[in-house]
């Protein structure tokens, strides 16, 4: 036994041994190398040969520019043997000849250390803080949401910290809301009361295509400290490449995916989708996609519901969701424009920004009789719908009527709803504007309307 012993523990070294002779030959084999080269450049894209049986859509790759930082770019069209690609960043000293390597998929290593922080889509800090430090899981930027079947039911009213929203368009935890404006009528002040007030545990703020002037102003002004402290933000500014802004939206919810796999209550604000749209359009024109409506191709309104539809609430079981509130940037105030009329029908409900009322100094400059939560049957009592649908009469009675009474050509006391509501609409409209530092609750809110509705 003792022999057999033995000669098994011999045997075994050899093989280690051999095994570890092995590693060290292998380790001194040269590494082979894959990549192409670039064979053709544009103003945003550039053509790359000798990687075709290893190209995919999507697929990352790395540029040897003539600076000492590579510059990354991603697949997006593969034709004739060739792929057609664009760059995360501009391709100034980009020429024929110039080397490009297949790079990992983009994940985001996200942390709880980055609540406070600004970042971009890569990852990268804007702050000057210094660097982030990265989770131990990598996230990808694109995935698919939970299952249909499995994903659990929204969960109860969340206190937004608005009156008008509270009131008029009660948002649910999971919900995705759309917030309409055309530029200019208070989107970024709106948005940063919801990062303030909202009942949430983190505050993910992704600012596509947003005016790099005024980042500072709206994190240090608008934000505040306070906003700051328990949110992240993901920006990529208008003069950003295309890719970019673009991977600005997919990074804001790859991080709010993260924390609600936690088990928190994320908001998730995106300001805005229409300019991730408009990236989509600037990609796909690039890849050869035929224009569609208005310019858009086909694969923006593809890519849409794939971005949209990962808020909400999470897998039945786990606690954390993503409540969504997506800006729509409607052009020239039409809000039956293709992206406005395309998020309208996947988001779960919308709320219109009317520049009239902003102009009339009522902020926030929110439509009440144009905007619209589909979950309000689902989390208001039979006393409060009743208050709400009460208050939407009188200001719709009071709108259609507004021009006879401005002009006299209505008396008082021909009709008691008409009195009713010449009177109790100024009230309404009072209740509804709000300060930047006035928080509130839902309850709050239907006691304030109920307040101005008494005594008629």
């Amino acid at each position: 036994m003792n022999d057999l012993t033995s000669f098994i523990r011999c045997e075994g070294n050899q093989v280690v041994a051999r095994f570890r002779t092995a590693a060290a030959a292998m380790g001194r084999i040269p590494r082979i190398e894959l990549h192409g080269k670039v064979v053709s450049a544009a103003s945003v894209s550039f053509s790359i040969e000798g990687l075709a049986p290893w190209f995919r859509l999507g697929a990352r790759l790395e540029l040897q520019g003539p600076g000492d930082a590579p510059v990354a770019g991603e697949v997006v069209a593969l034709r004739d043997g060739l792929a057609t690609a664009l760059a995360f960043a501009p391709l100034e000293g980009i020429g024929a000849g110039t080397v490009a390597r297949l790079a990992p998929p983009a994940a985001l290593g996200v942390d709880a250390s980055w609540l406070g922080r600004v970042v971009d889509p890569l990852g990268r800090p804007l702050d000057g803080l210094g660097p982030l430090r990265p989770g131990a899981d990598p996230r990808p930027l694109r995935a698919a949401p939970p299952p249909a079947g499995q994903r659990a039911r929204l969960g109860p009213r969340l206190d937004l910290g608005v009156r008008v929203l509270d009131a008029f368009a009660t948002c649910r935890r999971g919900q995705r809301l759309g917030l309409f404006a055309a530029s200019g009528v208070g989107k970024s002040t709106l948005l940063a009361m919801l990062a303030a007030n909202a009942d949430c545990d983190v505050v993910v703020l992704g600012l596509v295509g947003e005016r790099g002037r005024e980042l500072r102003e709206f994190l240090e002004d608008d934000l505040g400290p306070a906003g700051l402290a328990r949110s992240v933000v993901i920006c990529a500014t208008s003069d950003s490449p295309a890719l970019l802004r673009r991977e600005a939206a997919y990074a804001a919810m790859a991080v709010a995916e993260h924390f609600a796999e936690t088990g928190q209550r994320v908001l998730l604000l995106m300001d805005s989708v229409t300019r991730f749209a408009m990236a989509l359009r600037e990609i796909g024109l690039a890849a050869g996609e035929p224009p569609a409506t208005r310019g858009y191709t086909p694969g923006v309104f593809a890519e849409l519901p794939r971005l949209l539809e990962r808020a909400g609430p999470r897998a039945e079981g786990n606690p954390g969701s993503i409540t969504g509130l997506f800006t729509v940037l409607v052009e020239g105030d039409d809000h039956d424009e293709p992206v406005a009329d395309a998020v309208r029908g996947i988001l779960d409900g919308h709320v219109v920004l009317d520049r009239r009322i902003g102009e009339a100094g009522r902020y926030p400059a929110v439509d009440v009789l144009r905007s619209l939560s589909r979950t309000v049957p689902g989390c208001l009592s039979p006393e409060e719908r009743a208050l709400m649908l009460r208050a939407r009469r009188i200001l719709s009675l009071h709108a259609e009527m507004a021009d006879l009474v401005r002009l006299g050509a209505y008396r008082a006391g021909t009709d008691p709803a008409v009195d009713e509501a010449i009177l109790l609409a100024p009230r309404i409209e009072a209740m509804l504007a709000q300060g930047k530092g006035e928080p509130g609750t839902v309850e709050a809110a239907f006691a304030a309307l109920a307040e101005a509705l008494d005594g008629a």
